[in-house]
């Protein structure tokens, strides 16, 4: 059983929803991202996607494109991130790691090799936001054979016809966008959640995660009530970016200040 399942195995039998936290590689650099994604599991998140920077993050609001351009200009690259998540897996091998990203940066590293690499690395799972189903096989055949959970997304505008098509190429966990958009924009009404989680639940088995909107604790919590966990990003990268000094760079409090939000949101999640 991968680590994906295992976490949300774990969470079912215990009766709690997942949080699932998302924050760029690199931002604002190399070390303070090292330092934020090792206290992760400690405050409370249960799984971790970490990002990874690129010039054209077409599906993220300015929150997250901001902090790409912060980890590239602190040198972020694909090798990079791998070498974050190789660096938190010398003190945690339990903790699920998703890397959340564009398929430009994989091409160019060379699929065959990004695959196997980020496996070697103690990555989980991959959310490619760039390839739909139908170009699955750009991905999938490498993603499946090096014991990658290849995670879709889900929308309010994904039809009864599509979603079993998406769905029978996802694994691992779905990932349900909330809203219509792009990423820390706005927040989806519980009365849209209550509709649409029971229709994916009809299509499958896997644990459903829902994201894109959520930045609160009673939000966070409500979502992984509704469904099996909830993602919590740009309001995690706003609280970084907020304590950062006025040339972008990390501040002593910038690390306490994420993981302090993340053990609040954890709180509310579990408790729920």
């Amino acid at each position: 059983m991968s680590r994906i399942a295992s976490k949300f195995a774990a969470l079912k039998a215990a009766g709690r929803g997942a949080l699932v936290t998302y924050l760029q590689g690199y931002d604002p650099d190399g070390a303070t991202s090292l330092a934020i994604l090792r206290g992760l599991p400690g405050a409370g998140a249960d799984l971790i996607e970490v990002g990874v920077p690129f010039t054209d993050p077409m599906a993220d609001g300015p929150s997250i494109q901001r902090a790409a351009q912060r980890a590239l200009k602190a040198g972020a690259s694909l090798p990079g991130v791998l070498a974050l998540v190789r660096d938190f897996r010398r003190d945690d091998d339990t903790t699920p790691i998703i890397l959340m990203g564009y398929y430009n940066p994989i091409l160019a590293f060379g699929v065959d090799s990004f695959c196997t690499e980020a496996a070697a690395s103690g990555v989980d799972g991959l959310i490619v936001v760039d390839v739909p189903p139908e170009e699955a096989d750009e991905i999938e055949p490498q993603a499946k054979a090096a014991g990658l959970d290849l995670i879709r997304l889900v929308a309010p505008t994904t039809d009864d016809e599509r979603l079993p098509r998406v769905l029978a190429a996802t694994s691992g966990f779905v990932y349900y966008v909330s809203i219509t958009g792009i990423t820390g924009t706005r927040s989806a009404s519980a009365a849209s959640l209550e509709a649409a989680i029971p229709r994916i639940r009809q299509h499958t088995g896997l644990p459903i995660a829902i994201g894109f909107g959520i930045r609160t604790p009673m939000q966070a919590a409500e979502a992984a009530k509704l469904a099996d966990g909830a993602v919590v990003g740009t309001a995690l990268v706003d609280t970084l970016a907020a304590s950062l000094n006025e040339d972008g760079t990390a501040r002593s409090e910038t690390v306490r200040l994420v993981l302090d939000q993340v053990r609040a949101l954890a709180e509310a999640v579990h408790a729920g």
